[in-house]
């Protein structure tokens, strides 16, 4: 039986005609097979961030009978200021799944029944404040020197949202010791400009390993500050954790030609420019290709006047060393917040018969760059446009930019068209956002008055980027069509700090003349203000630069009952996979979905309702069995509002897989975890005492301990109680109502719970809990019934 909350959650929907696809199974370069096994094992499939698999069970003429199989709860996940977003994909690896959390733990599970083989927490703390609260991955490493059975000979990576690198023991998820300090390194250390304060300097993708290092980025908070964090990148010893090399994107040495690119008394202390997205790595050529983002602040360029060399670029170094090889610049002196989102995907493409080694990239501003990835050299012809000039004091917007002639747009380049809405109030609010100001299309430079920026900062193309069949030279790209208003602030009109996140942010840019606010334009009536669609998958082929369909990507699931929603797309951030079956596999969207696709013609074939958002890049594996699984991740987007969740689901064909979903009863026993509560994550144990349809709990909190005690009762595999607890060193109290759920075959508690908050301001706060139930005795307790 399935479990409760699953039951209506997943549902499955296959279109009436598919067509097979002609393309044979295909090793590309990278993939590992161990058997029959077919692997996934970096975070874009292979170092070059492909997103392509060769399995090829699941077609387009079965991917209608592909159903839920098991489902996983992690248990890391928040309510209310501490929302997270669940970003991760998989990797499977020697017949284990190992999967990161938005709290920077890493779980192994059983590919097959989704069982726990072991868990790592890291012991985040949440209450940092961190930019970007989420991990898009792990990472892994065969040491070719130690016994098959020798501890630490295959190392699963993770590195956390508080700047260390954490090495693991693939077999039971034990530290290496002899990495680091005792398992660890710390990213910050040594850094430029000094982190202020934890959360502004630390890292959300998984690392790149190329050899015997392992090479990571950095994500910095955005417009806090001109002298932000430098964006080092930095390369470790695999084994040992001894920094090796690490280069800074912002030109320090005078001697070097870029140094000239900034200008300014202070240019050369700006911070960022970091490459917070995936790193990609050719071992053969001994070579790494980053993405590196804006230099700090985002949208006030006045401290770091010129081009500003390595800043939004593609850089390749040479790997071993750190050596600048060549750099393209797709944004110059950027005023946008237009990083290069997205991991660059290697592919082999030919010319007049010559094979070109190609690396392909995606942007915030929907354009696609298609690059020799030896020498940096566009393979499509790429021209320096007049852009409109800043009219704000001190700043210099550069005069053009470059854009690609082929591939086109993947949208719409300039808002020139009527504002879209539902309603009048919709409407009313859409032009008084938009009333006085600036639009003249892309590039168009932030102002005091405000400037309407389309495609706005979350794309275009964002982290998602692009999935390609190395066989059909396709790329396959989920992008947005969403406007952002982005407004500059004097200094003496400035009347707050920080706040908000990125869908509508204010922030200081200390250090500049300006603070910044910016919002994205969707009204009242739940409707962007933009024509549709808002969200889009493209075909590319990548041989001739030409767009081979593109089709509304997903739905807004809140206008579902509008006529003719369907065809609008969804904003979205998540990405899509493709495979040798001839199938695309994406979600992202507000539909809380994944769907499947024809790469051949773009019709949707299937897809399936998830118990959350789907924002992370599903992906796919064969085990030895030779069952294909098809698993993503459910947990939810903190800007996007979403459901938020703990969950990763795997899918595979009905008639090959039994499925694993069994409902467990709510079980007494002395159960240890953890309870967020905002953003504050403590450890949590809890004693449960069930008779029938009562139950009555007492629960213990440690740094600080509050204790609570309540009563409630069962409903089929859920529990709900009500509390009243203290705070005995504060002399304070409150009240607490939670809800749970049995979780991985019965051992978990998961759930949600509200509570009003006696200590500090009365207010009713959400926060979640994650237990486990213990082989130890419970101890006897007094239930004192809540009011």
């Amino acid at each position: 039986m399935m479990p409760s909350y699953m039951r209506g959650a997943i549902a499955t929907v296959a279109s009436v005609a598919c067509s097979q696809a002609s393309t044979a199974a295909f090793v590309s370069p990278g993939v590992a097979r161990v058997g029959s096994a077919v692997e996934w094992s970096a975070y874009g499939r292979d170092a070059g961030g492909s997103k392509y698999s060769p399995a090829t069970q699941i077609t387009t003429a079965n991917v209608r009978d592909l159903a839920p199989v098991w489902i996983y709860r992690t248990g890391d996940f928040a309510l209310g200021d501490g929302m997270v977003r669940d970003e991760t994909t998989p990797l499977f690896v020697d017949g284990v799944l190992y999967a990161s959390t938005p709290f920077g733990g890493v779980r192994a599970l059983n590919p097959a029944t989704g069982a726990e083989i072991w868990s790592f927490d890291s012991e985040l703390d949440l209450s940092r404040g961190y930019g970007d609260p989420t991990n898009r991955g792990v990472s892994t490493w065969l040491d070719p020197n130690r016994a098959s059975n020798a501890p630490c000979r295959r190392r699963i990576y993770i590195a956390t949202l508080d700047a260390r690198l954490i090495s693991l023991d693939a077999r039971d998820g034990r530290r290496c010791a002899d990495f680091g300090d005792n398992g660890q390194v710390d990213l910050s250390a040594g850094n430029r400009n000094t982190p202020e304060y934890r959360g502004e300097f630390g890292v959300t993708s998984a690392p790149a390993i190329i050899d015997d290092l392992i090479i990571v980025g950095a994500t910095v908070a955005d417009n806090r500050r001109a002298n932000a964090p430098a964006g080092v990148v930095q390369a470790f010893d695999v084994r040992t954790g001894a920094r090796r090399w690490s280069w800074d994107p912002v030109p320090r040495d005078p001697s070097t030609a870029e140094y000239a690119t900034w200008r300014g008394s202070s240019a050369h202390q700006t911070g960022a420019a970091n490459a917070w997205s995936t790193i990609s790595a050719d071992p053969v050529r001994d070579m790494i290709f980053v993405p590196t983002g804006s230099a700090s602040p985002d949208f006030y360029g006045g401290e770091r006047l010129g081009r500003n060399d390595f800043a939004n670029s593609i850089v390749a170094l040479r790997a071993s060393t750190g050596k600048v090889l060549w750099h393209f610049q797709v944004v110059h002196h950027d005023l946008w917040d237009y990083d290069i989102p997205a991991q660059p995907a290697l592919v082999d493409l030919e010319r007049n018969g010559v094979r070109i080694p190609a690396l392909v990239q995606t942007t915030k501003m929907g354009f696609v760059f298609v690059l020799n990835r030896l020498t940096g050299e566009p393979l499509f012809r790429v021209e320096e446009r007049p852009v409109p000039p800043s009219d704000v004091a001190g700043e210099e917007a550069w005069p053009t930019q470059p854009v690609p002639t082929l591939p086109k747009a993947l949208g719409p380049t300039r808002f020139d068209t009527t504002i879209f809405a539902l309603t009048d109030k919709g409407r009313a609010w859409c032009r008084e956002q938009l009333n006085g100001t600036r639009s003249e299309g892309i590039f168009t430079p932030p102002s005091v008055r405000g400037t309407v920026i389309f495609p706005g900062n979350i794309g275009g193309s964002n982290w998602s980027g692009v999935a390609i069949d190395p066989i059909r030279r396709v790329a396959i790209i989920p992008s947005n069509r969403l406007i952002t208003v982005a407004g500059l602030v004097p200094r003496a009109d400035v009347q707050q700090g920080n706040s908000g996140t990125r869908f509508n942010e204010f922030a200081t840019q200390s250090g500049t003349p300006f603070a910044m606010h910016r919002s994205h334009l969707i009204s009242s009536d739940g409707a962007p203000c933009n024509q549709p669609p808002w969200g889009v998958l493209t075909a590319i082929d990548l041989q001739s630069g030409a767009t081979l369909w593109e089709k509304p990507y997903g739905r807004m699931a809140h206008l579902a009952g509008v006529p003719g929603s369907d065809q609008w797309g969804s904003p979205n951030l998540g990405g899509a996979m493709v495979t040798a079956g001839g199938l695309i596999f994406g979600g992202g969207t507000f539909d809380q979905s994944l769907h499947a696709y024809d790469i051949q013609t773009g019709a949707e074939l299937w897809s399936a309702k998830l118990p959350a958002g789907v924002h992370g890049s599903p992906m796919t594996y064969v085990t030895t069995a030779g069952d294909q699984y098809v698993v993503v991740a459910a947990g939810g987007h903190r800007e996007f509002r979403d459901k938020p969740g703990d969950y990763i689901v795997a899918f595979a064909l009905r008639d090959r897989v039994k499925p694993n979903l069994v409902e467990h009863a709510v079980a007494s026993g002395h159960y240890s975890g953890h309870i967020t509560l905002d953003r504050n994550r403590l450890p949590f144990a809890l004693d449960l005492i069930v008779s029938g349809t009562a139950a009555n709990v007492s629960f213990e909190t440690t740094n600080p301990r509050v204790i609570g005690q309540g009563a409630g009762r069962v409903e089929g595999d859920s529990v709900m109680v009500d509390v009243n607890w203290t705070y005995p060193a504060q002399n304070c109290s409150g009240t607490m109502q939670m809800h749970g759920s049995p979780a991985n075959d019965g051992r978990d508690l998961i759930g949600e719970l509200e509570y009003v908050d006696g200590c500090t301001d009365r207010r009713t706060k959400q926060g979640t809990f994650a237990v486990r139930r213990q082989p130890t005795a419970m101890i006897p307790i007094t239930i004192i019934a809540s009011r």
